[in-house]
């Protein structure tokens, strides 16, 4: 019983193990219920291409939301960028357009996220309203300045750029009835930021800050953090990673159309909160947040290839989210009970250290 209670103890540090067991599960039915779709690649690579985008965007809002906020303009910033890439590619007709597009596009998309930094931190609005705001304002500019119309990326698949960003890395896969398998380059974007923003999360000072101002921004400013600097980095950073994902789902379907981030509000914050980041702010889960995007984008595809009614998708949505949730909530009070427990046998207060105000003086009568 005690190496059980050992072993529970271990596994429940490990970080994103419960979702990432949660999706294992999920596969496992998929491949049970049809197996001559998910016992072959091409579905996997398929998952591999759809939901890079929205990965991407889940790793950025996950360190929005450890700090405590919520950022609603990613999808405005998502077809903004789309739209300052394509128009450089159109009217910079030499070598460089596309990588002028892609740097122009980052940079539109830090501009955005430096103005909701600067309304949240430094005027007061409360995050919620001012990305709300911007959401429906750079919409607005997009489709003006693109006239509501779509517009199609003639030529860019011979650029070396559509190789680099949304191209295939053949060799790796096995040859399905003689045609090659590639690993879509998305993909390796996707986790290569995964593991970058993990050590910056829980290896640097700047996710350190994210996560004190997330669980106690006053006890973070006695602690020397400058709060309002650093959330409009990080809310600048949102808007380089949503610009960037924006970029690459241009690239890949080789068109631009002004509403193209539109439908990824709700699934890319259903990926952070069913990884596991707190909804309160002070926690942040990477591993968790990367597992929870590709149950979300999987979850349709593998229902319908079920062979179940289309009509049962968003039930089944709803279960698994809810399950990964209360999975991970009861982890968590398992680490703290874990906790407590070594707090105990060191003789410290349970709860650790706190930052608290001198009692008050007792003035002389």
């Amino acid at each position: 019983m005690t190496q059980l209670r050992t072993l529970i103890r271990f596994l429940s540090r490990i970080e994103g193990l419960a979702v990432a067991g949660v999706l294992a599960l999920l596969y496992v039915v998929f491949i049970t219920t049809s197996p001559e779709v998910f016992l072959k690649p091409r579905i996997y690579t398929s998952f591999m291409q759809t939901i890079s985008p929205q990965l991407i965007l889940a790793l950025g809002l996950t360190f929005v939301i450890t700090a405590g906020e919520i950022d609603l303009s990613f999808p405005a910033v998502v077809a903004l960028a789309g739209f300052v890439f394509v128009w450089s590619y159109q009217n910079f007709d030499m070598w460089w357009g596309p990588w002028a597009g892609l740097a122009l596009a980052m940079l539109v998309g830090a501009g955005v996220g430096y103005i909701n930094g600067v309304l949240v931190a430094i005027i007061g609005v409360p995050s919620i309203m001012a990305t709300l705001a911007a959401q429906f304002f750079w919409y607005g500019v997009t489709v003006l300045v693109a006239d509501g119309k779509s517009i199609a990326l003639t030529g860019i698949r011979e650029e070396p750029i559509y190789d680099l960003f949304v191209g295939r890395i053949h060799g790796i896969l096995p040859d399905q009835r003689g045609v090659p398998v590639g690993i879509p380059t998305q993909a390796v974007w996707a986790l290569g930021l995964t593991i970058l923003l993990w050590l910056i999360l829980n290896r640097h000072k700047f996710g350190e800050a994210v996560m004190f101002i997330g669980d106690n921004a006053n006890v973070a400013r006695v602690m020397g953090i400058n709060v309002e600097a650093t959330k409009i980095r990080l809310f600048m950073m949102m808007g380089v990673i949503a610009a960037f994902a924006g970029v690459l789902l241009t690239l890949d379907i080789n068109v631009f159309f002004p509403t193209q981030g539109e439908g990824y509000l709700l699934p890319v914050m259903a990926a952070v909160f069913i990884g596991g980041t707190s909804f309160a702010g002070g926690v942040g889960i990477i591993v968790g947040t990367f597992f929870g995007a590709y149950i979300i984008g999987s979850l349709e595809a593998g229902v319908v290839a079920s062979g179940i009614s289309g009509y049962w998708v968003q039930l089944v949505k709803g279960i698994v989210m809810g399950a990964s949730v209360v999975i991970n909530i009861l982890i968590g009070q398992g680490r703290m009970a874990a906790f407590n427990e070594r707090m105990r046998h060191w003789g410290l207060p349970i709860g650790g250290p706190s930052i608290a105000a001198p009692p008050p003086t007792d003035s002389p009568t």
